[in-house]
């Protein structure tokens, strides 16, 4: 996995650009990265294992999906039938986990660019695929 760091100095949006090291964030800077702010260049090797290692879809859903819950529980004091709440709340909750689980890839590259990786890098398993796939081609055909 190639991770560069531009710089030693900070960039235009006040982030610290420094040699990449195996840091994690504090819990106010994972507060911050969940909701959408970019942490440290230190922390390039973090965000890439949280984005592309094991286990990343399921943080992603969780950190999608979960946070609604609550709000979607408020469908329960409309007054009527029990099933009418839990209707209400299912035509909200099922499109928004249908988006959430089609645009995990999305969100995967958007994030890695945010933080100043290859968002090539998003997807490990197409790489091993396509890098698999080329040297079977070259095998065949005798072209290395």
């Amino acid at each position: 996995m190639n991770v560069s760091v531009v710089s030693e100095n900070a960039t235009s949006d006040g982030r610290q650009e420094g040699p990449v090291t195996d840091r994690t964030p504090t819990p106010i800077q994972r507060i911050r990265y969940i909701f959408g702010r970019p942490l440290p260049s230190s922390m390039q090797q973090w965000v890439l294992r949280d984005q592309t290692g094991p286990g990343a879809t399921r943080r992603y859903l969780q950190r999608f999906l979960l946070p609604p819950i609550p709000l979607l529980c408020l469908f329960a004091l409309v007054p009527g039938p029990w099933w009418m709440g839990v209707s209400m709340a299912a035509l909200v909750f099922l499109p928004l986990a249908f988006f959430a689980v089609a645009l995990v890839y999305v969100h995967r590259r958007h994030v890695l660019v945010k933080h100043g990786l290859d968002p090539v890098l998003a997807d490990p398993d197409r790489q091993r695929r396509a890098a698999a796939e080329r040297a079977s081609y070259e095998r065949r055909f005798n072209r290395g």
